[in-house]
């Protein structure tokens, strides 16, 4: 059984014609019309879907409805002495009445219910030498681009590289004095943990000058130290142990306020 003959008006019936330089997209236009009362569904397909972006390339024209499509040919290297061998094809069917799945509809009807009709590729050129020339021109202009931007770069690098240099001079120093202070930090801790550990030494004898440690504590600025260790010197019971303890207490006191005060 033939095919059914085209019910869509398309403008232009025969030929797409693409004018360069095609150094860009470059746009032609497809009128699709529908003259008839009745639903039809189109598709737009190509032999070269890779080189070509149609807008839209499917859909549904209501009766006496008009749509234009967009052909739109991706950019490329012309060659005049190559033949072109695009083509187009409109693929429409009439919708059947109700409540239609286009999807399954294009999928399930028969051949004979589809129509198409096919468009060739012509590429027209404004004049000739145009594309070559724009070609040069296209290259001239991509060379004084990278050189205005290889020399903002280098202008940039060398405006910046003192500031860079200053930059990571503070931050040397900054992680010196970090460095410092973490050695200060440590000597102190260490010192302090051997005045603990003479504390709990002296603790540990039992003897009445094991309190020491807290009478550290309850001094009162402005009270002689060792008056005090001598008051509670007298309190206790008088032995060599207990002067040698007494002595020990009040040396380490005076080693200890020595590091405040200086």
């Amino acid at each position: 059984m033939a095919k059914q003959e085209q019910v869509l008006i398309l403008e232009p019936a025969s030929e797409l014609h693409f004018v360069g330089p095609f150094t860009d997209v470059v746009t032609s236009y497809l009128k699709l019309m529908n003259p008839i009362d009745r639903r039809v569904c189109f598709k737009v397909k190509t032999t070269a879907p890779k080189k070509y972006c149609v807008r839209p390339n499917s859909g549904v024209l209501e009766p006496k409805q008009v749509v234009n499509v967009a052909v739109m040919l991706q950019p490329f290297d012309y060659n005049p002495s190559e033949k072109n061998k695009h083509k187009f094809m409109v693929q429409t069917m009439i919708i059947p009445d109700g409540d239609i799945n286009l999807d399954y509809l294009w999928r399930d009807t028969k051949p004979e219910n589809l129509m198409d009709s096919k468009l060739r590729c012509v590429f027209d050129l404004p004049a000739d030498g145009t594309v070559q020339n724009n070609n040069l021109d296209t290259s001239a202009a991509q060379g004084e681009d990278k050189t205005a931007v290889n020399k903002v770069v280098a202008d940039s690098t060398v405006k910046s590289y003192p500031k860079t240099s200053n930059v990571d001079l503070e931050l040397k120093k900054i992680a010196d004095e970090n460095k410092r202070l973490k050695e200060e930090i440590q000597q102190i801790k260490q010192e302090n943990s051997q005045l603990k550990a003479e504390g709990l030494r002296l603790r540990s004898r039992g003897n009445p000058t094991s309190d020491a440690g807290s009478q550290l504590g309850s001094i009162h600025p402005g009270k002689d130290s060792k008056s005090h260790f001598d008051d509670r010197l007298q309190e206790q019971p008088q032995s060599p142990m207990l002067y040698l303890a007494v002595m020990l207490t009040i040396g380490l006191l005076g080693i200890f306020l020595g590091k405040f005060v200086v």
